[in-house]
């Protein structure tokens, strides 16, 4: 994947996230800038999304911890670069944690 194609890939994959938490209606609050972006949940903990351009990965900060995804083209998905996790089963968990609500991430 070149940097380009990565790129493109993170502003779909961020691009959705926002859909699908604008089309929940959800009360919380987000704001993206510079290939970050950031989730305040209403019991004060953040989801953060960095880009990371020279290792071609997404980065998700938790407050339990920080975990690095690569894009796996034949599977079309994000995957934990550690042990293969999707990244749309880890946002389905990390939001039902952090948020208190259930989101479909299953597209992502």
């Amino acid at each position: 994947m070149t940097e380009s194609e990565f790129m493109v890939q993170v502003d779909e994959t961020l691009g959705r996230i926002e859909e699908i938490l604008d089309e929940a209606e959800s009360d919380l609050d987000y704001e993206t800038n510079g290939g970050m972006m950031t989730v305040k949940c209403e019991n004060g903990s953040q989801i953060i999304f960095t880009r990371q351009p020279p290792l071609k990965q997404l980065w998700l900060a938790l407050p339990g911890g920080g975990f690095h995804f690569d894009y796996d083209q034949n599977a079309g998905q994000w995957q934990l670069d550690s042990d293969g996790t999707s990244l749309n089963s880890m946002l389905t968990k990390a939001f039902a944690e952090q948020a208190g609500e259930q989101f479909d991430f299953s597209d992502i």
